[in-house]
């Protein structure tokens, strides 16, 4: 499969993640949404990997792992961004019983 598709893919994927934060006030949307644009990221950079090492894929059968590892630890950071943001979230609903991010701004006076 041609790299374009996965480009295409990955481009759809993290545009509607931008206009998901941009546009969203639900805070729980908002993680949804960056989530998507993290998995656009690594679904480029495993295409990236796998279209750089494909030449030496038929002698080297560990070839084009090594985006496969920026995923994994990319993985990790955003499982872990998402536990500390939802535990946010929940403090935040349980002390004003809203989840929008506009009343935040209400917070600062």
């Amino acid at each position: 499969m041609n790299i374009e598709y996965y480009i295409y893919l990955a481009l759809a994927l993290f545009s509607i993640g931008v206009v998901g934060v941009l546009t969203r006030r639900n805070a729980i949307i908002i993680f949804m949404c960056i989530e998507l644009m993290l998995n656009a990221a690594n679904l480029l950079l495993v295409a990236f990997s796998k279209m750089h090492h494909g030449i030496g894929a038929a002698t080297n059968p560990t070839a084009g792992i090594d985006g496969q590892l920026f995923v994994f630890f990319i993985m990790v950071v955003a499982a872990a961004e998402v536990s500390v943001g939802l535990a946010i979230i929940v403090m935040m609903y349980r002390n004003i019983h809203s989840v929008d991010i506009n009343f935040l701004n209400r917070l600062k006076h």
